[in-house]
């Protein structure tokens, strides 16, 4: 069963405050990215518990911490499923607040359901992918959703890019989740998130922001450039997409955005049109 593991956007991202559990309230629409994907591969076989093969983008780290392995350890533990063979062809890049890796993750989870008939529900799955991060339930749903607590409470919202060019540029440098974190400075907004993005886009930049870009673009000056550059070059709105280092911009002219150029060498930069 092959799954194309998309990626996501996050148009505003609000970190409210600090639990006591140690995660954050947040804030957030995520919107899918269709066109920029991993493909996920996983089917049923005889001779062994699990085999992992990777192949594009190399993700640096032992096999038993890859997400898809760990998807595949919790829907084994709760529910007995064994012998899978899971692909990976990685795309997107990673360390990019793109959310490539819960989408991963999240297929693994949904093309075991249906390999091994399990019948979850749509909650069901949603609360599997809960388990492997804060914004894997979205890849669940994978359409327009607000997202709060810490990403994992969903609800459907009306935000469409129909009409606009979407351009994601990824440089070559990331941004760990708990660096991104450890310097954002919690705050609550006077409007709340969907209120400012029912506003004309034009005036998006002045009020539809990501809390995590402060501390982010002072530690990654390279990454500031980049929003600038999409700006500078006729982006109606800009932004970095959750914790970095990827930004992406909105484009209304497709020759605008499909001439974009970075300001750098060895940026991944991919266009698309809206939904």
């Amino acid at each position: 069963m092959k799954i194309e593991a998309n990626c996501k956007i996050n148009i505003g991202l609000d970190v409210l405050r600090r639990r006591d559990d140690g995660y954050h309230d947040l804030q957030t629409v995520m919107l899918p990215v269709a066109g920029l994907y991993d493909i996920v591969e996983v089917n049923r076989v005889d001779d062994c518990e699990v085999r992992f093969v990777q192949r594009g983008l190399v993700v640096d780290c032992p096999e038993e911490k890859n997400i898809c392995i760990k998807a595949f350890r919790l829907m084994q533990s709760r529910y007995g499923v064994s012998g899978v063979e899971i692909t990976l062809d990685k795309r997107v890049p990673f360390g990019a607040g793109l959310g490539g890796g819960s989408a991963d993750g999240t297929a693994v989870v949904v093309a075991i359901n249906s390999l091994f008939d399990l019948k979850l529900s749509e909650q069901e799955l949603i609360d599997c992918a809960a388990m492997l991060g804060s914004d894997t339930p979205f890849f669940v749903k994978n359409c327009p959703q607000l997202c709060q607590g810490r990403g994992e409470i969903l609800s459907p919202v009306e935000l469409s890019l129909d009409g606009l060019w979407l351009v994601v540029v990824k440089p070559d440098e990331g941004v760990s989740t708990a660096e991104a974190y450890a310097g954002v400075t919690p705050s609550i907004p006077s409007v709340p998130l969907v209120e400012r993005l029912s506003l004309p886009i034009e005036e998006w930049q002045a009020c539809v922001k990501n809390d995590f870009e402060k501390s982010v673009f002072l530690s990654h000056p390279r990454i500031a450039r980049i929003k600038e550059s999409l700006r500078e070059q006729g982006a109606v709105y800009a932004s970095m997409s959750g914790s970095g280092s990827a930004c992406f911009g909105l484009f209304r002219d497709e020759t605008a955005a499909r001439r974009y150029t970075p300001p750098f060498d060895g940026v991944f930069v991919h266009c698309e049109r809206g939904r």
